[in-house]
């Protein structure tokens, strides 16, 4: 924060300031501190929010509002860890289904709950379970 602050970079130091609001909102609300699991969460749901309200945006014809939700994502996702490659993805995706002996669609909640933890903040859990419903009914 104090980078942005020296740098005068006002989109980077607004969104690392909705980030902190929202740790501390949960911190009051819930009366926990917000530890590296929980936080990667919160960083997944707010670069979700995101994505959502940039497409509502791009899709009203209003792109600058939209470019400031694609801007406030990459600030987001500078504080998650790196994104794992499809090729990564999918020999997770194997392994889990492998550890649970999944076979058909009434494994993807083994299957998910496994994964989730693995993956949070690491890639798209709807594209995984997206993923991981092809790989079962195939």
């Amino acid at each position: 924060m104090k980078v942005a602050m020296k740098a005068k970079d006002k989109d980077r130091l607004s969104t690392i300031r909705l980030i902190l609001s929202e740790f501390k909102r949960i911190e009051v609300d819930e009366r926990i501190e917000v530890d590296n699991d929980r936080a990667l969460v919160v960083l997944d749901k707010m670069v979700k929010q995101r994505r959502d309200s940039a497409e509502q945006y791009s899709n009203a014809s209003r792109q600058e509002l939209a470019d400031q939700e694609n801007a406030e994502i990459k600030v987001i996702q500078a504080f998650l860890p790196a994104q794992l490659g499809a090729d990564e993805l999918s020999a997770i995706v194997d392994a889990a289904i492998a550890a649970s002996d999944a076979t058909g669609m009434s494994a993807m909640g083994a299957v998910m709950g496994l994964l989730k933890p693995q993956l949070q903040g690491r890639a798209d859990i709807g594209a995984v379970s997206s993923m991981v419903k092809q790989r079962l009914t195939a």
